[in-house]
């Protein structure tokens, strides 16, 4: 199987679409619905990333999709090192072992970020 990822262009700020939606609905924002900045909760992201930096995008015939070029696991190994992580008990070594089957998930606002490597930016 592939994976096809879509560029979505341009971001959109959270913001500017909640006020659009506000706008849509026929009312004013800040008058009639007041939008409210709550930062972000442990785990929340600012950006979401299709792709890490160790994985490539091959063209296809439509110029805004692409193919996903990923990394071929065994699926064997991966599930011993998912059955060894389910045997364990202690929360540190199951993230740890987590982030070792997954490298590039960064555990932002999280007490597990210590365990994140450094983005490979080769």
């Amino acid at each position: 199987g592939e994976i096809y990822v879509f560029d979505m262009g341009k971001p959109v700020r959270i913001a500017d679409l909640a006020d659009k939606m506000v706008r849509l609905s026929g009312m004013d924002p800040g008058t009639d619905i007041e939008i409210v900045y709550t930062g972000l909760r442990p785990g929340e992201k600012l950006y979401e990333e299709l792709l890490s930096t160790t994985e490539n995008t091959l063209p296809t015939h439509h110029p805004r999709i692409l193919i996903g070029k990923v990394r071929n696991e065994d699926a064997a190994t991966v599930l011993s090192k998912v059955d060894h992580i389910t045997a364990n008990t202690d929360a540190n070594e199951l993230v740890q072992a987590m982030k070792d089957l997954v490298p590039e998930y960064r555990s932002h606002n999280s007490v597990y970020s210590n365990f994140d490597t450094p983005p490979d930016r080769s």
